[in-house]
């Protein structure tokens, strides 16, 4: 059985998306939001439902099952947890300038609010219904630029002074492979560093996507 090697307590929109593909090339399979949606048959959108509602205890070998790394919501959340969970697991904290990080996460948040008119479909409902839980979760009220930014610094600041430092990368995208490879001990691949900045346009694509695949139901593809 697999187990968690590296920890993303980073929030998505601080380039998760182009981190996820980085550490899979590494040899890491990597948990993102995306594997929430594709494993609802699973019962993952049901089960960080309930941990958004207060429910104690989650499977998490079981969640987390074939994959040695985690980035993004929903994991994020519960770096603490899992560092307990996992205390062999190293902590990686993606960061990016406050400003740039709203502008992104209130776009995503403005977009993904599109999935309510797929509600028809359950499996879409489920998983607008988890996401709204979540942001009441982490930022405890609406979209709000002072108040949301002020939790994405509070955050940072939090990981830094919970996670031991010989635990920790606090990493930019920006950055490439050097500082990722070092910390992890792996060579640099012969590859350019993925850069999977998804625009609102690959969102809404996403979207439309993974509502035909809910849609199919059983005859859809997926994990």
């Amino acid at each position: 059985m697999h187990s968690l090697e590296i920890i993303g307590a980073g929030y998505g929109r601080t380039g998760t998306t182009s981190l996820k593909q980085a550490l899979e090339i590494l040899g890491y399979p990597c948990y993102h939001m995306e594997e929430v949606a594709k494993r609802h048959a699973g019962g993952h959108i049901q089960h960080w439902d309930d941990k958004f509602s207060g429910k104690q205890g989650m499977p998490w070998d079981t969640l987390f099952e074939g994959f040695t790394a985690t980035v993004d919501f929903p994991a994020c959340s519960f770096y603490r947890e899992l560092m307990e969970a996992y205390p062999d697991a190293r902590v990686l904290l993606s960061v990016r300038d406050a400003e740039g990080w709203w502008k992104s996460f209130s776009a995503l948040m403005r977009t993904s609010a599109t999935t309510r008119y797929f509600f028809f479909i359950p499996p879409m409902r489920r998983f607008y219904a988890m996401t709204r839980k979540l942001q009441q979760y982490v930022f405890g009220g609406p979209l709000e630029k002072e108040a949301y930014i002020r939790r994405y610094e509070a955050h940072n600041a939090e990981v830094k002074g919970a996670v031991p430092a010989d635990r920790l990368l606090v990493y930019d995208v920006k950055q490439g492979w050097r500082p990722l490879c070092a910390w992890l001990g792996k060579p640099v691949p012969e590859v350019p560093f993925p850069h999977a900045n998804a625009g609102m346009d690959d969102v809404k694509a996403k979207i439309r996507d993974g509502a035909i695949q809910f849609f199919l139901g059983p005859f859809g593809r997926r994990p």
